[in-house]
């Protein structure tokens, strides 16, 4: 096992899809005040929509059938996210489906605390973890890397 230090200022990522991006923005002002103790990071229209309701700078990916998702899965496997807090709609076939579980498997890959729907953000952002440094213990995947390839 190996281990990675999050500070108590989170890099969070906020991922929302179009009907679920009302409910994201409606949760992310009632959550201003903590929101603006970390960094945010966010996928094209979410990240603009963010940034005019929060009046805090986001860095902003693509729109996430466009690649957003999979940038924001890249800097979570290189340990550049620490909470991934994404409001999907599954209620609704999404055309980038294989991303989004890409996503979200990443998630767990590199354990990081994921939030799917707003009663889970809101427990996520409300835990003490949150506002301090935490030492993230990352799985030993030595033995599927040393594996033999067919």
């Amino acid at each position: 096992m190996q281990n990675r230090k999050m500070t108590g200022r989170k890099r969070v990522a906020l991922v929302a899809h179009d009907n679920k991006k009302t409910e994201l923005i409606e949760w992310a002002i009632y959550n201003k005040t903590a929101l603006s103790r970390h960094r945010l990071y966010a996928t094209g229209t979410t990240g603009k929509m963010l940034e005019d309701a929060l009046d805090q700078s986001i860095t902003r990916y693509l729109s996430g059938p466009l690649g957003g998702d999979q940038q924001i899965g890249a800097r979570i496997a290189e340990g550049k996210i620490d909470v991934l807090i994404f409001f999907w709609d599954p209620m609704e076939a999404q055309p980038h489906d294989p991303d989004i579980k890409a996503l979200l498997r990443l998630g767990v890959v590199w354990n990081i605390p994921i939030a799917c729907d707003r009663a889970t953000a809101d427990f996520l952002l409300t835990s003490p973890l949150m506002y301090e440094d935490y030492e993230v213990i990352i799985p030993n995947y030595h033995s599927y890397l040393n594996r033999a390839q067919p």
